[in-house]
């Protein structure tokens, strides 16, 4: 599918507008839709030559990404599980540190919500050459957490780091190694590197108040270098963001149950006061946006900002890079794929009547939970899915699918996610009413009926005690 024109123009623009209005040495973006790219731009100068879609920028902590992915390749193949303490997968150079990490799970890693400090205790290793795992291990031991681990959400580097390690143990081959072997080259992602290959952008910061700029240093982060390392170009990104969104489905990297688990917001950023943009799952931030969500990462590292962002409802992927410490524009990403979205609307899908067994179709209308009503319809093709909603203000919904014609409705998020929705029959076989988590959902508010807990007052409904003389 191609851009119209007028579209590209107009995208060309907006990217021209941000490297000129923030002072950006270059800035390059890339959109695509259903892992097809339709669009890449680039502003600036790299040396004095306008950078193409070849040109390498440092993508930071979207390098987290990546080690979660391979993190999760783990625990599919059962070497690991997420709750496992970490000190079960790491070597001996950890030694010194493991009284201090026993509580901590490889979900808390994954999850940010850990209680590890956000960096080592100095010098700042984004600009200093990296140590080794065991001074990175001293480093833990010798201060305490900032937080209980699983408390809260507090981003850490250092969090990402020891997963780092924690694949050099169990592959026993460099970090890089591993991903490059089972995530990059199995993906087609020849050109994400732990170090720059040419052609790429040299990081640099511009003074706040003069248009000069400083070169910043890059070098290999060794131990910390899980938590940052990569780079990468526009189309891998945007190939990327489409395997994080579940649209690459060639190459046999993860399941499609286990990326979709991967997006589930587990852990809430929470800024007191304002509501919720941002939250994290297994290794992704998922970006609350307008009633959708994003997946994907931002990264920073001195000399550059990042981003990738893909959206598994609409097949969009957009992403962006820039060689300057500071200074990216924060609305670029949104108006890239407003454009798009505004171009070219995603198609509803055709309705059709199709065939649904009687045992399924007999559970949709209005249910009461006590004297709430909820309403439950049948959707999904080829499978079908459960979507419990309230009528009102009021109530608890969820939807609920299952792996086969036997196998039990299991919620698949908010507050029934995991719970089984249980019909429950006499013995004629009719439907008597629904068995959610305990909760007996009736076809009328608390009837006359044995199935309802605690029982239905003798009175029935109706005015109620009468009121006191006074």
């Amino acid at each position: 599918m191609d851009l119209p024109e007028d579209l590209v123009l107009r995208l060309d623009h907006r990217l021209a507008t941000a490297q000129s209005s923030h002072r950006l040495p270059s800035v390059v973006a890339g959109l695509a839709r259903a892992d097809q790219v339709l669009w890449t731009g680039a502003a600036g100068l790299v040396e004095g030559h306008p950078p193409t879609s070849d040109t390498q920028y440092r993508i930071g902590s979207i390098t987290k990404t990546v080690v979660a992915v391979a993190i999760m390749q783990l625990r599919d193949a059962g070497t690991l599980t997420l709750t496992d303490p970490i000190t079960d997968h790491l070597g001996p150079a950890w030694d010194v540190a493991k009284t201090t990490l026993e509580h901590i799970r490889i979900g808390h890693l994954l999850m940010h919500t850990a209680g590890l400090a956000a960096e080592t205790q100095g010098p700042w290793w984004e600009r200093t050459a990296g140590s080794d795992e065991a001074d990175l291990a001293a480093d833990i031991a010798a201060r305490p957490h900032p937080h209980t681990p699983g408390s809260r959400f507090h981003y850490s580097n250092v969090g990402f780091a020891i997963l780092g390690a924690v694949l050099s143990h169990h592959h026993d081959m460099p970090w890089d190694a591993v991903i490059g072997r089972d995530v990059l080259t199995p993906l087609g992602l020849a050109r994400t590197t732990a170090r720059p290959h040419q052609p790429a952008a040299p990081g640099q910061a511009v003074h706040p108040f003069a248009d000069v700029v400083l070169a910043e240093p890059e070098h290999d982060a060794r131990a910390m270098a899980p938590a940052g390392q990569l780079w990468s170009t526009v189309p891998d990104m945007l190939r990327w963001g489409a395997f994080l969104a579940g649209q690459v489905t060639e190459a046999d990297v993860l399941s499609p149950e286990t990326l979709a688990e991967m997006r589930v917001p587990g852990a809430l950023n929470d800024t007191p006061g304002q509501a919720w943009t941002v939250a994290h799952g297994l290794g992704l931030q998922v970006f609350h946006d307008t009633g959708s969500h994003w997946v994907g990462h931002g990264g920073s590292m001195p000399g550059f900002l990042a981003a990738v962002q893909a959206d598994p409802e609409t097949d969009v992927c957009v992403t962006v890079a820039t060689n300057s410490t500071a200074g990216l524009d924060r609305a670029l990403m949104a108006d890239v794929r407003s454009m798009v979205e505004e171009a070219f609307p995603r198609q509803p899908t055709v309705w059709q009547p199709r065939e649904i067994p009687v045992d399924v179709r007999e559970l949709a209308g209005t249910w009461y939970w006590g004297p709430t009503p909820l309403t439950l319809r049948i959707t999904g093709t080829p499978e079908e899915t459960l979507v419990l909603t309230p009528q009102g203000e009021h109530g608890r919904g969820s939807r609920f699918t299952r792996s086969g014609p036997q196998a039990p409705w299991v919620g698949q998020d908010a507050y029934y996610a995991g719970e089984v929705l249980q019909p429950v029959r006499d013995a004629e076989a009719r439907l008597t009413h629904l068995d959610l988590a305990s909760f007996v959902l009736t076809r009328t508010p608390y009837p006359d009926s044995d199935v309802v807990p605690g029982g239905v007052h003798p009175d029935g409904w109706g005015p109620g005690p009468s009121q006191p003389s006074g």
